[in-house]
């Protein structure tokens, strides 16, 4: 291979006129980078060079046949060569060759580099599409005064020895894009898991937003999913800051960002925190099919508020506006003017996470107690909060998972009842008071820390609930617990830094939390705090 070109990839393509060959040429340049050299403009060059302008197809045609007879079809080779030692590039595509001999050629100079890729199509299609052609030289009058030129009508016995053969009468230019470009290993072939998965394991507030910028440095891409009704605590000096929208490694990493096609936004509130996080359109991806809460969508929720203690964000409005107006299709994200820097089909940013091998995580929201189909209905959420769910929500096979994270607080909790309903079922309730004194906090202390991320509200708090526990093991599935609050147990575990310096009733707690889930604790939150996680993870 030629060192000076430094070509990883060199696509040559060869097929009869009008089978669609520019057509890819131009998606794989602006999907995939590629340089791309037709060797109609090489033909220009070296007309140039001889004092010679072409203006026809016929002359097109005669002059490369000359060169072919002058160098046995070397030429091609010859000026690629030369284009990119003065500019390297890492993929190229040649549109198109005519005869063996200038693949040969290319092979010789390029080795393993080059994919020869023969396009065909039914006679039928090749003559339409030759009519509707756009050139800038004059074009002969039918397909088959085309085929005149003995050297184009042998183009189609390139494909015998061809590395692949693609017929574009039966797909369209976007299946010729995707088939070319898994031939090409431009995507993916293969399943292997590497998205990981944090989910909440009881009714939400489980911290699970001080757990996922501790993961997040880990990953080339964070996924935030559901909506603005959850609000996840960041840890920072001086204050703390609460993501209602973007994945909590914001403003701890440099990863890119996506929020998934499931999830339900508030425009005005989310192009608040991107700025406040000064995230680029580079860098965040807004799936076009992320559904918009109106203030219509936000208005109506003022009863849920009261009856169940619902944080009256529009998000279930939204989410069954989205069903039930399908006959007049609801705003989405790709609607939104001030969006449209950042809408991208995240599809390919997934595609393309996947080809590089990159870690993916994926930040749930609420929890298992809150599924609008496994929670305790009415007082739930307006979606499924499952790991499954989350899964389903980014666009991303369950194949690809690969660690699920549970979160677990110790003292599990719920809002405080709405005015004319309830918040719902918690278990065996407790004071506030009764937890300070379990723990060393001072009431104040407790009371002030424990009110909700977007509401502002008083939580409710209960006995540690085995019972949701396991149910929420066997919906999730978790590999991991990520065990929270373990300074409610005992303020003396704030001290601790590994596990064994957590108290006896602490340890003994995390144990048998790994004996009724199946999985092990391999993270323990002691306080929220810089350096307050304990990892015993083995992954």
């Amino acid at each position: 291979m030629c060192g000076s070109c430094m070509a990883t990839r060199l696509v040559v393509l060869s097929g009869p006129i009008g089978v669609g060959k520019s057509t890819l040429t131009k998606s794989l340049a602006t999907r995939f980078g590629a340089r791309i050299v037709k060797t109609r403009e090489l033909l220009d060059l070296e007309a140039q060079h001889s004092f010679k302008t072409i203006h026809s197809r016929e002359e097109y045609q005669a002059f490369g046949e000359a060169l072919d007879l002058r160098d046995g079809g070397q030429w091609v080779a010859n000026a690629v060569h030369e284009l990119f030692r003065r500019e390297p590039a890492d993929f190229i595509c040649v549109d198109s060759v005519r005869i063996q001999a200038q693949i040969d050629f290319l092979r010789k100079q390029y080795g393993l580099a080059v994919f020869h890729l023969h396009m065909t199509a039914d006679i039928e299609d090749l003559e339409m599409r030759f009519l509707e052609r756009s050139v800038t030289f004059e074009e002969a009058a039918s397909y088959a005064e085309s085929q005149l030129c003995e050297t184009e009508r042998a183009v189609h016995h390139l494909a015998a020895r061809a590395d692949a053969v693609v017929n574009t009468s039966r797909c369209n230019p976007g299946d010729v894009v995707v088939r070319v470009a898994t031939y090409l290993k431009l995507l993916s072939r293969d399943h292997a898991p590497s998205v990981d998965l944090l989910v909440g394991g009881q009714f939400g507030s489980e911290g699970k937003g001080h757990i996922a910028s501790f993961l997040a440095r880990e990953y080339q891409l964070l996924i935030r999913g559901g909506g603005p009704n959850a609000g996840h605590k960041v840890y920072e000096t001086p204050s703390v800051y609460t993501h209602h929208q973007l994945p909590c490694g914001t403003r701890s990493t440099t990863a890119q960002l996506m929020i998934a096609p499931g999830a339900i936004i508030n425009p005005e509130a989310l192009l608040k925190e991107i700025a406040d996080c000064g995230v680029t359109p580079e860098r965040l991806s807004i799936d076009p099919r992320v559904m918009i809460i109106s203030r219509e969508d936000i208005r109506a929720e003022e009863l849920l508020v009261k009856r169940i203690g619902s944080t009256g964000q529009g998000v279930g409005a939204a989410a069954a506006r989205r069903i039930m107006g399908r006959s007049e299709p609801a705003l989405l994200a790709r609607d939104v003017a001030a969006l449209k820097p950042f809408i991208q089909d995240t599809n390919r940013l997934l595609e393309n996470a996947y080809l590089h091998g990159d870690r993916i995580l994926i930040e749930g929201t609420q929890g298992a107690g809150l599924s609008l189909y496994h929670g305790s209905y009415p007082n739930v959420t307006s979606r499924d909060t499952s790991a499954s769910a989350c899964v389903s929500e980014a666009g991303i096979s369950p194949k690809r998972v690969r660690k699920i994270v549970m979160t677990c607080r110790t003292y599990p909790i719920r809002v405080q009842n709405g005015t004319e309903g309830t918040s719902g079922p918690l278990g065996k309730e407790l004071s506030w008071s009764e937890v300070a004194k379990r723990s060393g906090y001072s009431e104040e202390e407790l009371t002030a820390a424990e009110k909700t991320s977007t509401t502002g509200r008083q939580r409710r708090v209960s006995e540690f609930d085995w019972v949701q526990l396991r149910r929420a093991a066997l919906l999730n599935g978790p590999t991991d617990i990520a065990l929270t609050f373990a300074d409610y147990l005992d303020r003396k575990n704030t001290d601790a830094r590994r596990f064994e310096q957590l108290t006896d009733a602490t340890i003994k707690f995390a144990e048998e939390v790994e004996n009724v889930t199946g999985a092990p604790v391999s993270l323990i939150s002691t306080r929220f705090n810089f350096r307050s996680i304990i990892d015993r993870r083995n992954w």
